[in-house]
């Protein structure tokens, strides 16, 4: 019997072009149809190799979930950026590569970023998604965040609606 190794790990600098094929196949699959073609094309081609390279050792903290040697995803999280919110975290993302969703790993992922911020110190937690990205929302609303707050985004000439889910910890 082989035993299948999972691991959530700070991500390394030898990571990134693992990280930056999981981000990749994860925003063309989670935002083919809602964000315009080419302001998603550029969103994801600025971020290669080189700038998850330079991610892993900047402000914010980026982990990944490894699973038997292969990154099946990542996190990034740091400070809340929205002042106007008393939470003092944030997970800035969390992305698995399609073929890795749905068995649990964003659950596992996800608790880890928490308890990592808290760990921090961080009071409470904020995270962001498109409204019209149901599969996302519905994750947030089943970890136990509250839909507290709205706001709009930018993608060339579209503007999309974002909620903003809160824990309090």
């Amino acid at each position: 019997m082989k035993t299948l190794s999972i691991d959530v790990r700070p991500a390394e600098q030898q990571d990134a072009r693992a990280i930056s094929e999981a981000h990749r196949l994860s925003w063309q699959s989670a935002y083919a149809g809602l964000i315009p073609h080419k302001p998603l094309t550029k969103m994801i081609e600025r971020r290669g190799e080189t700038w998850w390279r330079k991610a892993t050792v900047g402000p914010a903290t980026v982990m990944v979930v490894d699973v038997a040697g292969v990154i099946a995803g990542y996190a990034t999280m740091g400070l809340n950026r929205a002042r106007a919110l008393p939470q003092e975290g944030e997970i800035y993302e969390i992305y698995l590569r399609p073929e890795y969703q749905g068995i649990g790993l964003g659950y596992v992922l996800f608790g880890e970023a928490r308890r990592l911020l808290k760990s921090l110190g961080c009071n409470g937690l904020a995270v962001w998604c498109l409204e019209d990205s149901e599969h996302a929302a519905q994750f947030f609303r089943s970890n136990g965040g509250i839909d507290a707050v709205e706001g709009m985004e930018d993608f060339g000439d579209v503007k999309l609606k974002k909620l903003g889910f809160i824990w309090e910890q």
